[in-house]
């Protein structure tokens, strides 16, 4: 493989230049070269011993914290002097796994949401810009820090570029370009969740020599592999992630598996949807060592970062369901930067780290007044104001919706066999993790199989955004899309494969929606009755733009707005994750990592026409 050329010196970018700085804080720390500040705070989290330190002082240095200490005790000068005595600094809050893409904000505008609620640095679960463009993916996490942003992401490639080997198209990572990642940068912490359960256990998957050789990247240069246990919860399962280096999993739901996880050598992860319930499992079990324990964010929206907040919001809420506020902190500080390998750079408000600092005025609320990040405050409470530079992302970020013609109705149009009056079809609904398949017998007008509202059928849609030709795979779904006439939504965001998804109550409508999202480079599409009601542009990788949080979320409230005066289907009892209304959780819907069965896929050679079964490589007709 031929390597790319080298990317410009930066932070963290090759180990001379961190040498060299830490040479320079040897000598403030001891006095020899003056601090270029010096802050006072009320008292100081020590993170590493879960005690409060009072009347502190840390010596800043450029953007690391060269000493830490009682106040009046440093023994160097400084260039000038700041107070917060009022207020208990703790570490800058860290994201163990995250995906910016979910916020669909750009790096830049992503750190202005995120910093002043405490987010200061993020290790980037990298598999949806990955599968979008892979030969560009380290470039783009790193673009906005070397254009000033005071945010760290730390990049983990993508396991899952492809998801599976039914998949294809932005991008393919195996061992060559793993170890690529990690010599170019100091700050690609590892690789990326190992979502393929089939493909890491069963040698005869078509994935498994190319997942193993990402492992296998990752164990030689020291990085973390990380893991995604979806629906593993049996012994036997559990026993061989583990075995297999997997060394953490965000995906427990109970407080059970979780503990089971943990005691056999698993960093947990724990999201905000299940926190309650795991907390105070884990606290009846008598757990009293954290230090395997983290908070993950995992998706969340700009819309519900500006409404819950960010990383703040996790530590609120495992205060409320248990845990002190100290170990609550150290869970999104020391515990994620020590399973990450980090804890030279970020995780605690200690010599050589950054100067990342939340500065509180009540812990126990988390009530944030103040952000520092490279030793300069950030925002004042809710307000940024740090850098926010001015990306102009070329057009390997701008231009990734490859479809080279217009896309028609007919499109969309499942042909029956000549003289059926019906035809049996193969159904999915969202999240079936079913071994088989639902059947249902359709009827045909005009040599065409027919969508049936009054039974919940409708048609869905998986067009190809990389070749340039605009393949497309289509199907009945159940319970899901509008039941309003002439009416189709689709969206860019299709995890984690990202080709566009359209479902629509007629072939016209779902054609037009196509045509749209091509047109505006990616996003949400909204149509009915021959005319565009609503759309969100995610001009960047079809997953995020170059805006404020404020004005996505502006386009999101109006498509929501939208969307209330359409009628959508809705199947009540199959699954606690599907409500009624707007199919936003349709953009999970496509993914095909375990427990995932039977899904659609863009077609491709193994696969023509899209429905396949990724746990065994079956395929099957959508009509017959």
């Amino acid at each position: 493989m031929s390597r790319p050329a080298p990317l410009p010196d930066d932070l963290l970018v090759n180990a001379a230049d961190e040498v060299a700085i830490r040479q320079d804080l040897v000598l403030v720390a001891l006095g020899k070269r003056p601090a270029d500040l010096l802050l006072r705070v009320g008292r100081l989290l020590d993170v590493h011993t879960r005690t409060w330190l009072e009347d502190q002082e840390i010596a800043i240095r450029g953007r690391r914290i060269a000493w830490t200490g009682p106040a009046g005790s440093f023994p160097g000068t400084a260039l000038r002097w700041e107070e917060r005595s009022t207020l208990s600094a703790v570490p800058g809050f860290g994201e163990v796994h995250k995906h910016v893409e979910s916020s669909h904000l750009t790096p830049e505008y992503e750190a202005a949401l995120v910093l002043p609620r405490g987010n200061t640095w993020t290790c980037e679960a990298s598999h949806e810009f990955s599968n979008v463009d892979g030969a560009h993916n380290l470039e783009f996490w790193l673009t906005a820090r070397r254009h000033g942003s005071p945010m760290k992401i730390f990049p983990l490639p993508g396991s899952a570029v492809p998801p599976t080997a039914y998949e294809w198209g932005g991008g393919y990572y195996g061992y060559e370009e793993q170890v690529d990642f990690l010599e170019r940068s100091l700050m690609v912490a590892g690789l990326d969740e190992v979502m393929d359960w089939p493909a890491v256990w069963n040698p005869d998957n078509p994935s498994h020599k190319r997942l193993w050789g990402m492992i296998q990247a990752t164990f030689e240069k020291r990085g973390v592999v990380e893991g995604h246990g979806a629906g593993l919860r049996d012994l036997p399962s559990i026993n061989a992630f583990a075995a297999a280096g997997l060394a953490s999993d965000h995906e427990g739901w109970t407080a059970q598996e979780v503990w089971d996880k943990l005691r056999h050598g698993i960093f947990i992860e724990i999201r905000p949807h299940s926190m309650p319930e795991i907390i105070a499992g884990l606290v009846e079990r008598g757990l009293s060592d954290w230090s395997q324990v983290a908070f993950a964010t995992d998706d969340r929206s700009a819309s519900d970062t500006l409404r819950l907040g960010a990383t703040d919001h996790n530590v609120r809420l495992a205060i409320q369901s248990g845990l002190s506020p100290e170990i609550a902190i150290q869970c999104v500080t020391l515990n994620p930067a020590r399973h990450m390998r980090l804890t030279p750079w970020v995780g605690s408000l200690a010599p050589g780290r950054f100067a990342d600092i939340v500065l509180l005025d009540d812990v126990e609320t988390i009530s944030i007044r103040e952000v520092w990040a490279d030793g300069q405050p950030v925002s004042k409470g809710r307000e940024y104001c740090g850098p926010l530079p001015c990306i102009e992302w070329p057009d390997w970020a701008s231009r990734t919706i490859n479809i080279k013609r217009r896309i028609e109705p007919k499109d969309f149009a499942i042909r029956a066999e000549p003289g059926r009056r019906t035809m049996q079809a193969a159904l999915l609904r969202p999240f079936h993790w079913h071994d088989d398949f639902i059947t249902m017998e359709l009827p045909v007008e005009n040599g065409e199989v027919q969508r049936d509202p009054a039974r919940n059928v409708t048609k869905f849609a998986i067009v190809d955004r990389f070749s340039g030709e605009g393949k497309i795979s289509r199907m009945f779904w159940l319970g899901c899309g509008p039941k309003t006439p002439d009416t189709a939504v689709g969206c860019t965001v299709a995890h984690d494969k990202h080709n566009l998804w359209i479902v629509g109550s007629s072939d016209e409508a779902m054609a037009m929606v196509a045509n749209r999202v091509a047109e505006i480079g990616g996003g949400w599409v909204l149509v009915s009755g021959g005319k565009v009601l609503a759309e969100v542009r995610y001009e960047i990788g079809g997953l995020m733009t170059r805006r404020p949080a404020v004005e996505l979320d502006a386009e999101m409230q109006h498509l929501y707005e939208q969307a209330a005066g359409i009628e959508w289907l809705y199947e009540p009892t199959f699954s606690p994750r599907w409500y009624p209304g707007f199919p936003e959780r349709l953009q999970f819907a496509t993914l095909t990592c375990a427990p995932w069965r039977w899904v659609l896929v863009a077609p491709c050679e193994a696969a023509p026409q899209g429905f396949v079964n990724v746990a065994t490589g079956q395929t099957h007709p959508v009509v017959w």
